[in-house]
């Protein structure tokens, strides 16, 4: 363990320092909490504000009693590695907890219910009944959203409205219901799964009060007046795109000077704000009760909420490194067939990649009480990045006439295919729009994105 570079660290979510164990109770619910959330190191012997090295009076007596406190006080059994550390002349005592696949973990005097803590951050919280149920069903490798309802029978899903959606991609038949995890098999009959209702229940709201979308436009950079504001409470596939067009509706923009005509470049990259809009859907702890999911724009920022944590195990470190745990089995079953994600993981990547080419602070992720915000900042941080080829589509579509991708990449002197994906980029960059009737006409045609 190196030592120097976690004194260089502030306390988060999988650190914490300690003077001493003069106060066992918050020495055992740290622990407790990382077992529960994404496990994390308590190093004792450091004060924890000034971040002084104090080091331990007698360090072999301190490991057995902090390996005795944890045996005798945390239920179920946790086994953390405690080492002794030599820092200069002193001695420290670093305990290192993993990641329990038997969450949820508890105080036991306080039992289940009231000692079940998770780290939020660089803080303890006390986990309440839908958190602890999550972690039951971690452990058993289920999804809330994979359960049934047995108050409801098949006709609860608006197969009509499932068809619909799936138009685009193939035909839909009622045998897919049970494929896809729409409806499951409960006691010898078909009822629909909570993904279901979710998705394309009759009555979803009333089931689901909060699984609806609420975004709002305000003045400045806080929240004391707002310029406008929409719930959006049909359907998540449709709340989705609605959801996009309220942020483009109010997304500022900038010119952007091609060699014979400006053209307006979103605030917002349009391929960051998507992936940030459908995350916070597909990964939402719909178990929750509460608030919806928000989206608030400012002048200077963009902000996604979703009730939900990160999923148990993963550290806000992990998403650049595109490391994702997927919450919601069926809501991304669906999506991903429906062309609304892609391979896990990917979509925070492609909100970096989209912030970074648009000259854009990259995304910032953070966990506020027991929901999950990103942050996109709106004004560039320096030019945007196009490189020479894509420059060179531009300056062909500055013209003002439409392309097809055959001639486009005739004149830059790319395979169609190539070309094809450089199109796509510019597409969702918003620096170019296509106009056709879907992916396979003939007659699809490239321009300038223009307002």
């Amino acid at each position: 363990m190196d030592l120097t570079d976690i004194l260089r660290r502030p306390e988060g979510k999988t650190l914490e320092f300690k003077r001493d164990l003069s106060s066992p109770q918050g020495f055992l619910r740290t622990v407790a909490a990382f077992a529960n959330t994404a496990g994390g190191t308590v190093v004792i012997g450091v004060a924890d504000r000034t971040r002084a090295v104090r080091g331990v009076g007698d360090p072999l007596d301190l490991e057995e009693r902090a390996a005795n406190l944890i045996s005798d006080s945390i239920q179920p059994r946790l086994l953390p590695d405690i080492e002794v550390i030599g820092f200069r002349d002193r001695q420290l005592l670093a305990v290192r907890v993993y990641p329990s696949p038997s969450r949820p973990h508890f105080i036991k005097p306080a039992g289940r219910r009231s000692g079940t803590y998770v780290r939020v951050g660089s803080t303890n919280r006390q986990a309440d009944a839908q958190m602890i149920a999550e972690m039951q069903r971690f452990a058993i490798g289920e999804s809330f959203d994979e359960w049934p309802m047995p108050e409801a029978n098949s006709e609860a899903l608006d197969f009509r409205a499932a068809s619909e959606s799936f138009a685009p991609v193939r035909k839909l038949t009622r045998g897919n219901l049970e494929t896809l995890r729409l409806l499951t098999r409960h006691q010898g009959r078909p009822v629909p799964t909570v993904g279901g209702m979710l998705l394309f229940g009759r009555d979803r709201l009333d089931h689901f009060p909060d699984a609806w979308i609420q975004a709002g436009r305000f003045a400045g950079t806080d929240k004391s007046a707002i310029l406008d504001h929409v719930r959006l409470d049909m359907s998540p596939i449709r709340a989705i795109e609605e959801a996009v067009a309220f942020v483009e509706k109010h997304s500022l923009r900038g010119a952007v000077i091609g060699r014979v005509r400006r053209r307006d470049r979103w605030s917002l990259p349009p391929a960051a704000v998507r992936e940030a809009i459908v995350n916070a859907v597909v990964h939402a702890d719909y178990s929750q009760r509460g608030a919806p999911i928000r989206i608030s724009i400012f002048d200077d920022r963009l902000e996604v909420e979703n009730p939900g944590l990160l999923p148990f195990g993963l550290t806000l470190e992990d998403l650049p490194r595109g490391v994702s745990k997927l919450r919601n089995r069926v809501l991304g079953r669906v999506f991903h067939e429906l062309g609304l994600v892609e391979q896990w993981g990917s979509g925070v990547q492609r909100m970096i990649s989209a912030c970074r080419d648009d000259g854009l602070a990259p995304p910032v992720w953070e966990e506020l009480g027991f929901r999950l915000r990103v942050t996109l900042r709106a004004g560039s941080a320096r030019p945007p990045i196009i490189d020479p080829r894509d420059q060179s589509i531009l300056d062909l579509l500055d013209a003002g006439e439409g392309h097809g991708t055959r001639a486009i990449a005739e004149a830059i002197g790319l395979s169609t295919r190539s070309t094809r994906t450089r199109l796509a980029r510019l597409v969702q960059r918003g620096l170019v729009r296509e106009v056709g009737t879907g992916p396979n006409d003939p007659r699809r045609r490239y321009l300038i994105a223009l307002d």
